[in-house]
């Protein structure tokens, strides 16, 4: 009699394959500062399951939002928003009137969203030229994208650079990190198990002994190793003609 394998389990919604949302700060939404000119950092925060730390910002006039912070700004520090602000960390500014060259984070697809990209931890993206259709910006993965001149960005880097670059030292934190994510480790090949509990298992070998490429609308009890996929295996070369 075999059992329901990993992917199914994750599928029902059983309560230890749940992020612990409810332990974080800022849980639902982006933040805006539309029809605010100024506010201060009242305090900066670490949320469990993000990188980058949080900054707590008392808005004039309103309530208060959080932002991730930039590197360089310190509790108390006023921020300004607003279009002829000048170009200084922490400032809110619209694209059009970013000076070129400028590194800002926390950057609005559409005006009024909040900011929904470059917001993780050293990321940032730059701003390259002003265009007839928008803003030209290169973002953190070399690509470059055209904005609306009234989306607001803030100026300079998200704070919490390098945190990949330092090694888990003990499997403990490593797991605590992926809890708080909601994500399953560690992750062990559907080949090392037995075919009770994996497709690809079974078999003193320790391969397949099946094509591990299933359709996009198999079964999810069959729905493991290369969903979909286009291509398997190492790419051949082309020649050039």
């Amino acid at each position: 009699m075999g059992k329901n394998i990993l992917v199914q389990r994750r599928g029902r919604g059983y309560f230890i394959f749940k992020a612990p949302t409810h332990r974080r700060i800022h849980s639902v939404g982006y933040n805006s500062v539309d029809g605010h000119s100024s506010g201060y950092v009242k305090d900066l925060l670490h949320e469990m399951a993000r990188g980058a730390p949080l900054a707590l910002l008392k808005v004039e006039g309103a309530g208060e939002i959080y932002i991730p912070a930039p590197e360089g700004i310190a509790v108390g520090q006023k921020l300004l928003f607003g279009s002829e602000v000048p170009a200084e960390i922490g400032n809110i500014k619209t694209l059009g009137k970013m000076p070129e060259g400028t590194m800002i984070c926390n950057i609005e697809l559409r005006h009024g969203d909040g900011g929904t990209m470059a917001r993780s931890s050293g990321s940032f993206a730059t701003v390259v030229s002003h265009t007839p259709i928008g803003t030209e910006l290169r973002m953190p993965s070399g690509k470059t994208i055209h904005v609306n001149d009234n989306c607001r960005a803030m100026i300079g880097v998200v704070a919490g650079a390098g945190r990949t670059e330092k090694p888990f030292m003990k499997a403990g934190p490593r797991w605590f990190l992926q809890r708080a994510r909601g994500r399953k480790w560690p992750v062990v090949k559907g080949q090392a198990m037995i075919a009770a509990s994996h497709p690809h298992g079974g078999g003193r070998h320790k391969h397949a002994g099946k094509p591990t490429t299933v359709g996009r609308w198999t079964s999810p009890g069959r729905k493991v190793g290369n969903i979909a996929a286009r291509q398997t295996g190492r790419a051949k070369r082309r020649s050039a003609r």
